[in-house]
């Protein structure tokens, strides 16, 4: 694995590898070269700044980009006023694509006052070929345009890159190639995102990700495992399991075993203490799933189990592949069989042909599951997606059913996750808080002089802030939850 290779010792004399990861040791390794040729005559390591957006995923993919650039002799930085700058781009709603072209004019000044500067944009916005038309045309400063296929050839484009002094762009329109064991620069060193498959075959009318994303590909169960054994010994204590439909891991694969085993194989890892996982597609959620979250010490008392819509009419539009009955009884299933579960969801309202009659089935449903959170948006065109084409919502009449379902989710999640007041429960220690409202909390806490305000998350996935020393952090510590604030907790140590 790569915390194995020594890159100084890579022969660059030699031709690349042909065969992967290899190959990109290698180009580390030369990447490595033009980093000491920058800081013998700039008289520092250049600073390179990885930006993500979008969901778990991304960021998964942003630590991979971090650790290639982190290998090759970067200081990687969060400021964008950088030697590099990248873009890891999300283009599931069009205010994604937005944020980016707005941020891209600002590297563009960034650019003119530092003439060795590279900007770079890859993920999923590089996928559609309307956007790479645009980049080229309009933002002619972009250096480097790759997507989501060839993410782990990044360092062999950063050497095009600089070799060639002039813009690369190598977009693949797909691939059935899976290529770990690159370096990565963790955000947490106590927990970690595991890639268990790519892609998705679901092909909901209103999503772009099985065409930026590509079609299913699963990973083999040994190298996940063996990956997550790693990684609890380096001190993970908490893996995240990824993919877009998790439920379906394995079926791609020729001796493949389900997720429901794959969690099985995991909870017998020494060291891992937690096991998450995103995102669950309810048309795949099994009896089997339910019995191992049911059986399992260590997988986390939390579900993200998307709704999109309550209507069955609107269901069917989408390409769900579940009615509103059907959801209900599995929900219902999974609060008898794990009283403690909490469920969280993702709503969309607005999609083509919703009618104000649609939009209170989508409110029953949030009645009757009583959802610990629920992420809820407006529905954004995608072109290129069967519901591009489909005959749009007026604004007004979605604003109103907006404003309708995010009221009943918010009032119904609030009472919800106030249940546990009083009780006293695990939290995993994430961070030092140091917002503006920290030095309240403490003082409301009665924390003790040197205290700072930490962030824990629970099992289910709430978070809840108290007063500790920054050594907790990534340890496990009991908290009484004194206080629901709404969607978190204020509470002490016990």
């Amino acid at each position: 694995m790569y915390g194995d290779v020594n890159f100084d010792q890579i022969n660059l004399l030699e031709a690349p590898p042909t065969g992967e990861p290899d190959r990109q040791y290698y180009f580390i390794a030369k990447c490595r070269q033009w980093v000491r040729d920058f800081e013998r005559e700039q008289g520092r390591r250049p600073r390179a700044c990885v930006v993500n957006f979008g969901c778990q995923m991304n960021a998964r993919d942003a630590e991979k980009l971090s650790g290639i650039l982190h290998s090759a002799g970067y200081e990687i930085t969060e400021d964008e006023n950088a030697d590099f700058v990248i873009y890891n781009t999300c283009t599931v709603r069009d205010n994604a694509n937005q944020k980016v072209y707005g941020r891209l004019g600002v590297l563009n000044g960034f650019k003119r006052q530092n003439p060795l500067m590279k900007v770079a944009l890859c993920g999923c916005m590089t996928q559609e070929a309307q956007t790479v038309a645009k980049l080229k045309e309009s933002y002619p400063f972009v250096d480097l345009i790759f997507g989501t296929h060839n993410l782990y050839r990044f360092a062999e484009l950063l050497c095009e890159m600089y070799g060639s002094g002039g813009r690369v762009v190598d977009i693949w329109e797909g691939t059935d190639r899976i290529v770990e064991d690159l370096p990565v620069e963790r955000k947490y060193p106590f927990k970690s995102g595991i890639n268990i498959m790519f892609g998705c075959d679901n092909f909901c009318s209103y999503c772009i990700v099985p065409y930026v994303r590509g079609r299913e590909r699963s990973r083999e169960p040994r190298e996940i495992l063996r990956e997550i054994e790693k990684l609890a010994g380096q001190g993970v204590v908490e893996v995240m399991l990824l993919g877009q439909n998790v439920n379906s891991y394995g079926k791609n694969l020729e001796n493949g075993i389900s997720f429901a085993e794959l969690l099985r194989e995991v909870e017998k890892i020494e060291g891992i203490k937690r096991i998450r996982f995103m995102t669950s597609h309810p048309k795949d959620l099994s009896d089997e799933l339910i019995q191992v979250m049911k059986e399992s010490q260590k997988i986390c008392r939390h579900l993200h189990l998307p709704l999109q819509s309550g209507s069955d009419r609107i269901l069917k539009a989408m390409n769900r592949r579940y009615t509103k009955e059907q959801y209900l009884a599995l929900t219902e299933k999974i609060r008898r069989e794990i009283p403690d579960m909490a469920i969280t969801t993702d709503i969309i309202v607005g999609f083509p042909g919703e009618t104000p009659e649609d939009v209170q089935e989508t409110i029953d449903v949030i009645r009757k599951v009583q959802y610990d959170n629920a992420f809820t948006f407006i529905y954004s065109k995608r072109t290129g997606t069967a519901a591009a084409s489909m005959e749009p919502v007026p604004e007004k009449v979605v604003r109103q059913g907006f404003d309708e379902v995010l009221k009943c989710v918010q009032d119904t999640a609030r009472m919800r996750i106030a249940r546990y007041q009083g009780m006293t429960m695990e939290a995993l220690v994430e961070e030092v808080n140091e917002g503006q409202n920290s030095s309240e909390a403490l003082r409301e806490l009665g924390a003790g002089e040197g205290q700072v305000l930490l962030t824990g998350r629970l099992s289910n996935n709430t978070i809840v802030h108290f007063p500790g020393s920054r050594e907790q952090v990534g340890t496990f510590v009991n908290v009484y939850l004194k206080e629901c604030r709404g969607f978190y907790y204020l509470g002490v140590t016990v």
